[in-house]
Formats: structure tokens, C-alpha cells, sequence
């Protein structure tokens, strides 16, 4: 299963996406990032845009991998798909994330089009509903998307593939730990922090403890977001007649 998130707009939580919604449920997945800005230890084999030679060329060598693109290498790299007939069919899912702000929204649909017109097909195109804030439904939230996807159904919108805002998600990348590591620490907080002495090791193990908590809430939406991908789908397509956006 080779599976890439991708958006043309920044801000829309790929990253995230990647790491902690794909990686951990795809066994023997590898991390590839495609990304020129912005790297960093965690990040897995890192390639830009322009390499896309290389990339298309590395995905033949491996059976899983989850493919980050940074939003300033999408352009690059969707002009060299072109160029390398068929090379999207290397990539059995494109995961476009989205947000509810109007501009991210717009670009999420661009995306959309863009892969539609290269011959991506709708089954192949899944989005996931994020930072929802609760207060409004996706359907008012995504309002402008989904119109336009009623109109122009070239893509596969699961109302439940849904995940809310959530600082658990800045607090993992900070820890260098995943979400179900921090969820199963076994660590007594509670008890190194009725005997620490001083107030600021009780504040560090007192975020520690909120970190966990966080970890653990999340974990169940994160499994259903996942299981509304309906990724099994791919392992087993069945022939249908594309959606093409021209």
C-alpha cells in the first residue's frame, strides 16, 4: 500500500496526517518526505519535488510507504507526474486533508481537480475532514467543498473520516514519541509528582500525565478516521467508471 497526502494549501495538517493517522496503521510502512523546507530529524528518507525521478523510481523497490508532499513541492511534482506517463498509478490512495477555512477549502478543491485531470479516479481520492471545531457540523464547515463535490463528484468525501483540532499532536512531535507510545506509557505520574520537590519537575510531569490523557482520548477517533478511509478497498479494486474534472 503506497499511499500520498497531498494539498496544494499549507496549514491543513499533512504532517500529522502522515505520521499519526497512516504511519502506525500501515504495517511496514515507510515515511518518505517530499519537502524542501522545514526538514527535520523525524522525518523519514526526504526527497524534493524535482527529484520525482528518483522517487517514482524508489517506490518500485518497496511494498508500503506513506509519501508527505509539502505544499511547495506539490506543483513540481505533479508537473513531473504528467511528464512520467502513468506514474500515478504507483500510488494506490492520494489522502487530500482539509480545514474549514475558506481558502484551504478552495485549494483543497484545486488539488482535487488537478489529480482528476492527471487520471486519478474518485475511489482513488479521499479526503479527511480536519480540525473540525466541533461547534458546526462538516457540512456547514465544508460547505464549498462538498458543493462542489455534489456537482463534481471526483472524489470520495466520508463525512466520518473526520478528525478535530487537538494539541496532543504538537506535544508528540515534541516528545520524538508516537501517539500510542505516549497512549500506553505505564508511568505512575501521579506518584513522581506527589514526590518531586520542586515545582518545576512537577510541572514537567504534570504535562507528561495531560500528554498521556490527550494521547489516549484521541487514539479512538484516529481509528475511525483510518477505518473510513476504506483503504481495503484498493487492495481489491473493483473497475469503475472514472469522474474526470476537464
Amino acid at each position: 500500500m503506497k499511499i500520498a497526502v497531498i494539498n496544494f494549501s499549507g496549514n491543513v495538517g499533512k504532517s500529522t496526517i502522515a505520521r499519526h493517522l497512516l504511519l502506525p496503521r500501515i504495517p511496514d510502512a515507510e515515511l518518505l518526505s517530499v519537502e524542501s523546507l522545514n526538514a527535520d530529524e523525524n522525518t523519514g528518507r526526504a526527497v524534493r519535488g524535482r527529484e520525482f525521478g528518483a522517487l517514482q523510481e524508489y517506490l518500485q523497490t518497496i511494498d508500503h510507504a506513506v509519501i508527505d508532499i509539502g505544499a511547495s513541492n506539490v506543483e513540481d511534482l505533479l508537473a513531473l507526474m504528467r511528464r512520467y506517463q502513468g506514474s500515478h498509478e504507483d500510488v494506490d490512495a492520494f489522502v487530500i486533508p482539509t480545514v474549514p477555512a475558506l481558502k484551504q477549502q478552495k485549494d483543497t478543491i484545486a488539488t482535487l481537480v488537478d489529480l482528476s485531470r492527471l487520471g486519478v479516479p474518485p475511489e482513488r481520492m479521499k479526503l479527511v475532514f480536519n480540525m473540525n471545531d466541533g461547534i458546526e457540523s462538516i457540512e456547514a464547515s465544508f460547505f464549498v467543498l462538498l458543493a462542489f463535490l455534489a456537482e463534481h463528484p471526483i472524489a470520495n468525501a466520508s463525512l466520518d473520516c473526520r478528525l478535530s483540532f487537538n494539541e496532543v499532536y504538537r506535544r508528540a512531535t515534541a516528545s520524538g514519541r508516537d501517539l500510542r507510545q505516549l497512549a500506553f506509557d505505564t508511568t505512575d505520574y501521579k506518584a513522581m509528582i506527589q514526590q518531586a520537590t520542586g515545582a518545576a519537575e512537577k510541572s514537567e510531569l504534570a504535562q507528561q500525565l495531560a500528554t498521556r490523557r490527550l494521547a489516549i482520548g484521541v487514539l479512538p477517533e484516529l481509528d475511525a478516521c483510518f477505518a473510513s478511509l476504506d483503504l481495503d478497498e484498493l487492495a481489491n479494486p473493483v473497475t469503475s467508471s472514472a469522474v474526470h474534472y476537464s
